[in-house]
């Protein structure tokens, strides 16, 4: 079992940059495909990105192309969202998730279900 803890939120002003981190501990980092999430107020919980195991393969959320960049260092058991040019809009609860199954149609277009093991959250907040 894959336990993941986020860290680097914080409050940024628009048009700045932060760069999240999910380490992992406990099971199979390496074999695991990896997806970042977010969850604004009063909002579902979305799809922002996802890093296949090896780190060759990355999806995006359309409104977070082009800004966002997911990479991972297997070595350290950690996964990184790199935000540029934040927007108010991209304020919320940040989740990183691991998925242990094939990367596949389900991982890299955020099917939550896939996605068996997740964070606590870090928040996100951009002033505007």
């Amino acid at each position: 079992q894959v336990q993941l803890v986020e860290s680097g939120g914080g409050l940024v002003q628009a048009g700045g940059s932060l760069r999240l981190s999910c380490t992992a501990s406990r099971g199979s980092f390496s074999r695991a495909n990896m997806g970042w999430f977010r969850q604004a107020p009063g909002k579902e919980r979305e799809f922002v990105g996802a890093v296949s195991w090896t780190g060759s393969g990355t999806y995006y959320a359309d409104s977070v192309k082009g800004r966002f960049t997911i990479s991972r260092d297997n070595a350290k058991n950690t996964v990184y969202l790199q935000m540029n040019s934040l927007k108010p809009e991209d304020t919320a609860v940040y989740y990183c998730a691991a998925s242990a199954g094939p990367w596949n149609a389900d991982t890299w277009t955020g099917n939550q279900g896939v996605y068996a093991f997740w964070g606590q959250g870090t928040q996100v907040t951009v002033s505007s």
